[in-house]
């Protein structure tokens, strides 16, 4: 991409289409691709130019390309999944741009020991869950992303009800989430990647605001045995700030059963404020991912061994819960 250059008042700007990457695709979709581009771009390039340069100030031609390029792939489909569903591009381009204002001006999230996470290769990130709705695990996908120095992405195992839900599991799909299940976690391992857990689940997200930051249980440690036989660092994770989002209070539990839901919750905000009340409160979050816990000096068969796989667990489960209580006493404000 050239660099941007000047334009005297009332010059007509042209977008630089021919710079952005390459375009494929062919038909029908490649015709209505290129006759959006035209006319978007001919439009920026028009009477709209000199507003885009107050607005988005200067460069923002190659920005505009580059959109239309994005545009023109999601068309045409030249762009590439993997066998999870994980659409890269989307995500990056997408997803992220979206949740990042959520973690950074919002949340206010501050990261700590990213480095603990290795530069290449599988590893498995284990965090307490909480917060009535997870955006724990979404502002860790954007920690993970935007901190890390290889911008690593994590694949998060997620619920088997976020996949039934319309829209909602497309969506996970793309994202790079799938089934919270020994073998989706063992194959992204092998493979390398950089694998998310919550083993609370509903128990963790759904507890009443009265026992916030105290694990529930870990289950029977499948995600340990996954890690065991992928022969990859277990790298524990403390979240503190996400209890206190949406305070839950009370649960609607005949509700919860008529709609097939965990719960339905009930904050100081929700039900009474109508839509408001689901706004999330804007506390401070933290986010620390502790020393990795090796697994590759046990042989891979160890994953069979139920007492090894309790004590590891059991490890992962102390780790995050001590770390939870110091971030607690360090912190001075729940919002500051």
């Amino acid at each position: 991409m050239t660099a941007a250059r000047e334009y005297a008042p009332g010059e007509a700007r042209v977008i630089p289409i021919e710079s952005a990457p390459s375009w494929h695709g062919s038909g029908e979709q490649g015709h209505l691709a290129d006759r959006i581009a035209e006319a978007v771009g001919g439009a920026l390039a028009g009477p709209l130019g000199s507003a885009a340069t107050r607005a988005f100030g200067k460069g923002w031609e190659g920005r505009a390309a580059n959109g239309l390029a994005f545009l023109r792939r999601r068309i045409t489909g030249d762009y590439e999944v993997d066998e999870f569903g994980f659409d890269r591009e989307l995500t990056e381009e997408v997803f992220l741009s979206l949740l990042r204002p959520l973690a950074e001006k919002y949340f206010r999230v501050e990261v700590r020991g990213v480095e603990n996470i290795p530069a290449e290769g599988g590893a498995l990130i284990v965090a307490n869950h909480s917060g009535t709705i997870p955006l724990d695990a979404l502002m860790t996908q954007v920690a993970i992303h935007d901190h890390h120095p290889q911008q690593r992405h994590l694949r998060m195992l997620a619920a088997d009800l976020v996949f039934v839900m319309p829209v909602a599991g497309e969506l996970a799909r793309k994202a790079g989430h799938t089934l919270a299940c020994n073998e989706d976690a063992q194959a992204l391992l092998e493979r390398g990647e950089v694998v998310g857990v919550w083993p609370e689940g509903f128990k963790g997200i759904g507890k009443p605001f009265s026992e916030r930051y105290k694990l529930q249980r870990f289950g029977r440690g499948g995600f340990v045995a996954s890690a065991l036989r992928a022969q990859v660092p277990i790298v524990p994770c403390s979240i503190v700030g996400a209890e206190e989002t949406y305070p839950m209070i009370g649960n609607a539990k005949t509700l919860a059963r008529l709609l097939g839901l965990p719960y339905v919750p009930i904050t100081p905000t929700f039900p009474w404020l109508g839509p408001l009340g689901a706004v999330p409160l804007p506390t401070k979050w933290t986010i620390q991912f502790g020393e990795p816990i090796a697994t590759d000096s046990h042989p891979p068969e160890a994953a069979d061994d139920p007492m090894l796989v309790f004590n590891l667990t059991d490890q992962v489960r102390e780790t995050i819960q001590h770390t939870l209580y110091k971030l607690l006493v360090q912190r001075r404000s729940v919002f500051f």
